[in-house]
C-alpha cells in the first residue's frame, strides 16, 4: 500500500505540475498541443506503473527514487529542474503570443519519436533489473550486455534523448528548443560522471566499456 500511496502521489503531482506550467502561461486550457503532450506522456506512464506494480515492484521503488548522493549529479538535478520548467512555460507563451508557427508534419515527427524514445525506455526497463534513477551500484549489480545495451552502454539516456528532444515541436514552439537544447549537454555531465563511478565499484564494467565503444548514440559518442 505505501508503494501504491507513492506511486499515484508521484503520478498526480507530475501531472499538476505539469498541466500547471503549460495551461497557466498559455492563458487557457484550448491549447491543443498541451493536450496532445500530456496524453503522450502520462497514458503510457500510467499503463507502465500498472505493469511495474504488478510485476516488478522493486523496480518501481528504484525509479520513484530520485535522491542523488554525487555532488556531480546534484548539479545535473538542478539543470533539469531549471530547463524543463522554463522549457514548458516559454513554449506555453509561444502559443498565447503566437512567436512561432510549427508545421503540423513537424508536430507529428516529434510525437512519433517521443512514443520511440517511450518504447525504448519501457525496453531498457525489461532488460535492466537494477535501472535506478539515482547513479549508484546496488548489491550483487552485474553489468547488463545484452539488448540494446550491446549497441550503447546508456539506452536509457538516449531514450530520454529522444523524448525530450522533440517536446517543443509537440507543444508547437520553436522557440521552445532553446531551453531544451541544454538536455544533450545535461546528459553528457551526468554520463561522465556515472561511468567514473561504475568503472571504479561495478565489476566487470571497465571490459564492458572495452566491447561497447558508444556511451550514447552509435558512431557517434
Amino acid at each position: 500500500m505505501k508503494l501504491f500511496s507513492q506511486t499515484l502521489i508521484k503520478f498526480f503531482m507530475g501531472l499538476l505540475m505539469i498541466a500547471l506550467l503549460l495551461f497557466l502561461p498559455a492563458g487557457t486550457f484550448a491549447y491543443p498541443n498541451a493536450w496532445l503532450f500530456m496524453g503522450l506522456l502520462f497514458i503510457p506512464m500510467l499503463i507502465m506503473g500498472i505493469v511495474l506494480f504488478f510485476k516488478s515492484p522493486a523496480l518501481l521503488e528504484k525509479r520513484l527514487n530520485n535522491k542523488e548522493k554525487e555532488n556531480a549529479q546534484k548539479g545535473v538535478l538542478a539543470l533539469s529542474a531549471l530547463m524543463f520548467p522554463v522549457g514548458f512555460i516559454l513554449c506555453a507563451l509561444d502559443f498565447r503570443f503566437a512567436w512561432s508557427v510549427v508545421p503540423k508534419w513537424f508536430v507529428i515527427l516529434g510525437s512519433a519519436l517521443f512514443l520511440l524514445g517511450y518504447v525504448m525506455y519501457a525496453e531498457v526497463m525489461r532488460e535492466n533489473a537494477y535501472l535506478s534513477r539515482t547513479v549508484e551500484v546496488q548489491k550483487d549489480q552485474k553489468v547488463i550486455d545484452t539488448g540494446l545495451y550491446g549497441i550503447v552502454r546508456h539506452p536509457m539516456y538516449l531514450a530520454t534523448l529522444l523524448m525530450f528532444l522533440p517536446i517543443p515541436l509537440i507543444l508547437g514552439s520553436f522557440w521552445g528548443l532553446i531551453p531544451f537544447a541544454l538536455y544533450p549537454f545535461i546528459l553528457v555531465i551526468r554520463i561522465l560522471n556515472e561511468e567514473k563511478i561504475l568503472s571504479e565499484s561495478l565489476a566487470g564494467y571497465t571490459e564492458y566499456r572495452k566491447k561497447v565503444k558508444y556511451r550514447l548514440i552509435p558512431l557517434i559518442w
